[in-house]
């Protein structure tokens, strides 16, 4: 469970993930280092340097004792303090501080007091203002007494030089290893971006580059692709030369019926011809899938908006809908076209009215065609978008008269656009509702 919640919080980008690889147990390495070393070593020093601090001042206190004055007990103590480094002075009782003083950061400095007041008694308060002096009041027999000495005395110098130290250095490998990590993810990223490009229906000059790995995957990267682009080449031009060849035939038996006197028994053998030579039609479309130009930036609101008015004009029930959006997409203006009129002569086909819309957005264009036919089921629509697929009992046998490449070239378009052609029921309309979407 908690692993679950954390990957929504995880990178999704390879580089996102490899710098949290790499930083994470960078950072990690420090705070144990730290804390452990600090523990172990800053208070095990720090106690020690105070028990020895201690141990003088325990020594100073037997000099003076006896002494009734504190005149006298202070020149008693001299020669041992100025050896010491201390200095000594006895105060009034108000003048005691009720309470410590110490910074928020200091560390060793809480190690000091704990010692202080776990081995010396009579400690009062200890005054830790900064990193030079320590001001230490004690309860004596001749009265309250302050003694100085150097911070140096009860803690190491500067305590804070392993952690910047660690900090500074995990910053700079970070930096190193964050130019490192680029140049060597540099190349995978660029294979990505053929990659799309590629699904997209794009060439993009790209040759392997990189470690061992990402050279062997652009390579095979550029076989398949070669791969592909052969087999698109050979079934385009198979499916146009028989589809070519059959029409010179076609036309030569079309002109040979024509000749007949027997209207009545020619008329069903010249619309068997024509439904021939739609077929052929339909399989040269196919054919030709999305070789027809390049992708350049175009404006599908005017496209879709030129598709409906052509289909209006040729007497089909289509109406444009609702549009939102604006802007350019890099399509295939021929292509995209074709697959919009596929889907309206689909949806006019089985229904009785078909009405289109566009919205555009940051990330994707969707193109809508909607009918109130009688749709297709759920579970044959993944049929129903391959090559040659009959679905009589769906879509009303009366009414068909293709041979089931409407969908599967519409679906072929979009996916050479890197997108994806969506089937489901219309709730506008009630019948089908076809989505062409495609990113950005």
């Amino acid at each position: 469970m908690f692993f679950r919640w954390l990957k929504h919080y995880m990178p999704r980008s390879l580089y996102g993930r490899a710098a949290l690889i790499l930083v994470l147990p960078i950072v990690a390495l420090q705070l144990v280092v730290s804390i452990v070393f600090i523990q172990r070593h800053f208070e095990d020093v720090t106690t020690q340097m105070t028990q020895t601090v201690i141990r003088e001042l325990r020594l100073v206190g037997q000099i003076a004792r006896g002494v009734d004055d504190q005149a006298v007990a202070l020149e008693q103590m001299a020669p041992f303090l100025e050896t010491l480094q201390m200095r000594v002075s006895f105060v009034a009782p108000g003048q005691v501080p009720t309470s410590d003083q110490i910074r928020w950061y200091d560390f060793s400095g809480r190690v000091v007091i704990r010692t202080l007041r776990a081995s010396l008694p009579g400690t009062g308060a200890v005054l830790l203002p900064d990193d030079r002096v320590v001001q230490l009041y004690i309860a004596t027999e001749l009265g309250p007494a302050e003694v100085r000495f150097g911070r140096r005395r009860v803690s190491a110098a500067a305590p804070h030089q392993l952690p910047v130290t660690m900090a500074l250095f995990g910053v700079l490998m970070t930096v190193i290893a964050y130019l490192y990590m680029r140049n060597q993810l540099r190349p995978i990223t660029k294979l990505a971006e053929a990659a799309e490009a590629f699904g997209r229906g794009r060439n993009v000059a790209y040759w392997p580059s990189g470690a061992t790995e990402v050279r062997a995957a652009g390579g095979a990267f550029l076989s398949m692709r070669a791969r592909i682009e052969r087999q698109i080449e050979q079934r385009t031009m198979m499916l146009s030369g028989v589809s070519h060849d059959l029409r010179t035939p076609l036309t030569r038996l079309k002109l040979g019926m024509a000749m007949l006197d027997d209207d009545e028994e020619t008329a069903p053998l010249l619309e068997d011809v024509d439904e021939m030579q739609r077929l052929l039609d339909e399989f040269l479309s196919f054919a030709q899938g999305t070789a027809e130009g390049e992708p350049e930036p175009t404006d599908p609101m005017t496209l879709v908006a030129r598709v409906v008015e052509d289909a209006q004009r040729a007497g089909k029930p289509v109406s444009l809908g609702e549009t939102s959006g604006e802007g350019l997409v890099n399509l295939r203006p021929v292509a995209i076209r074709r697959a919009v009129e596929n889907l309206i002569g689909n949806a006019v086909q089985y229904g009785t009215r078909a009405e289109v819309s566009v919205a555009l957005t940051d990330k994707s264009l969707r193109i809508r065609v909607e009918d109130d036919g009688p749709g297709i089921p759920e579970a044959a629509r993944a049929e129903a978008i391959k090559p040659f697929a009959r679905l009589d009992p769906a879509r009303n046998q009366n009414k068909g008269g293709g041979v089931g490449l409407g969908l599967a070239i519409t679906a072929d378009i979009v996916r050479a656009h890197g997108g994806a052609l969506r089937l489901r029921d219309s709730e506008t309309l009630g019948g089908l509702q076809a989505d062409i979407v495609i990113g950005r």
